[in-house]
């Protein structure tokens, strides 16, 4: 009776974890994170189906240890969907990343892990939600990573307008969208069609499942204000040092010590100046090293030091550095700790060469806030993302049909 008390027990911790839908951050050693379709320049986790998936990371303790990847398909909520594995793949996941390369000419040793898909052990033959997942030797999960796979089976044209709100006409940005079905008709598509838009490379900050408002034949409808709005924050800040040796427009100074250190000119707080177009990758981490032949192994890891001159009130509000550098991932590794000799907020940080795009946001009792270091001006460019479920009656998973995008550069009123 106890061994099936047991078992039980752990079979609805198994099912419980198996269905979580947030992404499991990497441990401190696992850094510089890429998911992407191998051809595209954006770095966000779309994939067309067919296309190659191109996925890779480090580890910074440098002793080629082992890793094996899972894909699991997901609904559209990110819980687990009711496909079988052999219903969305061709082949088996669960095997051995066999590539990867050790850091060469760097003071940080590391091993490069690269992985694409698909590959000779698998491919993926449905489109939806999915996470990689990565797991030790030891079979315990230490990351896990979300990506979307999709077809072009609707056209989506999307716009960008200020809000008609006047409270918040400087502040956000609208999206607004049609869909149309390129062969069929969407069958009851306020049940049957769901949408997910998101913000600059970041899946995450996200609004979901707008319901269409009109429908002209066959074309879909989305005018939404409010609904559809997002806080427009501001540009990204950005540095570049492809060259560690050597200062630039954003480094101040750099020194050795064990590892190189690049301090960076002290930022300020945006929210009360007037914005200033600064153009930038929305979010973006390209790893590039000067005098490399190969980045991916002859790039080199820095010590990054950020500061912020901040007088807003915190009150109990932490503050933290975010980009595709860090994934977005809020933790200690990435908050801003305040220094009283200096009067200033400090971050150092491990990162890989290259250029990078960063911002500072404040969070405080689960909510993230975009503007209270930076601002929001309805002027920032944003690039914006739709994508298109589809479920008919009768089908057992979410399709992703169709995907739009549109720069808020051609905002309009």
């Amino acid at each position: 009776m106890r061994l099936i008390f047991t078992l039980i027990i752990l079979l609805s911790v198994s099912i419980s974890y198996s269905q979580s839908t947030n992404e499991v951050a990497p441990p401190p050693y696992i850094k510089t994170i890429i998911l992407q379709e191998l051809t595209s320049e954006r770095q966000i986790p779309l994939i067309q189906l067919g296309k190659t998936l191109r996925f890779s990371f480090d580890d910074i303790n440098g002793d080629e240890a082992d890793y094996y990847y899972k894909i699991s398909h997901r609904n559209f909520d990110w819980t687990t969907s009711p496909l079988a594995k052999s219903e969305y793949m061709r082949g088996m996941d669960d095997q051995h990343i066999q590539e990867y390369e050790n850091s060469f000419n760097t003071l940080q040793l590391y091993s490069h892990y690269k992985l694409q898909i698909p590959n000779s052990d698998l491919r993926i033959i449905k489109t939806g939600n999915y996470f990689l997942e990565i797991y030790d030797d030891n079979e315990e999960l230490l990351f896990s990573k979300k990506f979307i796979v999709y077809q072009n089976n609707a056209s989506v044209s999307v716009e960008i307008k200020r809000s008609r709100n006047l409270s918040f006409i400087n502040e956000k940005q609208i999206v607004q969208f049609t869909i149309k079905p390129r062969n069929n008709f969407f069958i009851n598509p306020k049940r049957s069609v769901k949408t997910l838009i998101f913000k600059n490379n970041n899946i995450n900050d996200c609004i979901t499942n707008l319901k269409p408002q009109y429908t002209i034949g066959n074309t879909l409808m989305y005018r939404y204000d409010q609904e559809a709005a997002f806080w427009a924050g501001n540009e990204y800040f950005y540095y570049d040092n492809k060259n560690i040796r050597g200062g630039s427009i954003s480094i101040r100074s750099f020194d050795l010590n064990n590892l190189y250190h690049n301090r960076l000119y002290t930022n300020t707080s945006r929210r009360h100046q007037p914005y200033t177009y600064n153009p930038d990758i929305n979010g973006g981490y390209v790893v590039r090293n000067l005098n490399a032949d190969n980045h991916n192994i002859e790039a080199d890891y820095v010590k990054m030091h950020f500061s912020l001159e901040n007088y807003e009130n915190m009150g109990d509000r932490k503050i933290y550095v975010i980009g595709n550098f860090n994934n977005y991932k809020l933790d200690e590794s990435s908050e801003l700790k305040f220094n009283i000799n200096k009067g200033i907020y400090e971050n150092t940080s491990t990162i890989k060469q290259g250029f990078v795009n960063y911002k500072f946001i404040t969070h405080t009792n689960n909510e993230v806030d975009h503007s209270l270091i930076d601002g929001n001006f309805y002027q920032t460019e944003n690039e914006y993302t739709v994508l298109v479920y589809y479920k008919n009656i009768g089908d057992r998973y979410d399709k992703v049909v169709g995907i739009g995008s549109a720069s808020s550069i051609n905002i309009s009123n």
